[in-house]
């Protein structure tokens, strides 16, 4: 997949969400569905960090992360939500899209430069128009999988 994180197909999902902790414990289990992790011990590392400021990016977009003892390298959630919720976003804005980001605990420089890499994905206007109106999730893994690998090149 991409030099910096991993993302498994199974991670892409369309959810229905009516509040941010609905959308932070929906992530939680997918992280543990997909990646063979402790669901609780991942939301409660999620709201950890959320608890230090919302990882709701802006342009309704929200990247909530944390690092976990015991993973091997970086690994990903891309949830989209079939309607706008409200993630308290530095701009005030409901997010439809939530990438979600577990790094392994020691993973200082790696985890920003994954945060940063998902960053720049998400900021192109584009990219989010797309991911908004891809007709399914095999197309959202197509898109993701598209510009991560290509980024990564």
């Amino acid at each position: 997949m991409s030099a910096l994180f991993s993302i498994d197909q199974q991670a892409v999902r369309i959810i229905r969400a009516d509040s941010k902790a609905q959308i932070l414990s929906t992530l939680s289990a997918c992280f543990a569905d997909v990646y063979g992790l402790d669901p609780a011990h991942v939301l409660e590392r999620i709201l950890e960090r959320e608890a230090l400021g919302s990882t709701g990016f802006g342009r309704g977009v929200a990247i909530p992360h944390a690092r976990i003892a015991g993973l091997t390298r970086p690994v990903a959630v891309f949830l989209r939500l079939e309607k706008p919720v409200e993630f308290d976003a530095a701009d005030g804005m409901p997010v439809d899209c939530v990438f979600g980001l577990l790094s392994p605990d020691q993973a200082g420089a790696v985890h920003l430069q994954a945060l940063a890499a998902i960053s720049r994905l998400m900021r192109d206007d584009r990219m989010h128009g797309r991911l908004t109106t891809a007709p399914d999730v095999d197309s959202l893994y197509a898109l993701l999988v598209n510009v991560i690998d290509r980024d990564a090149a």
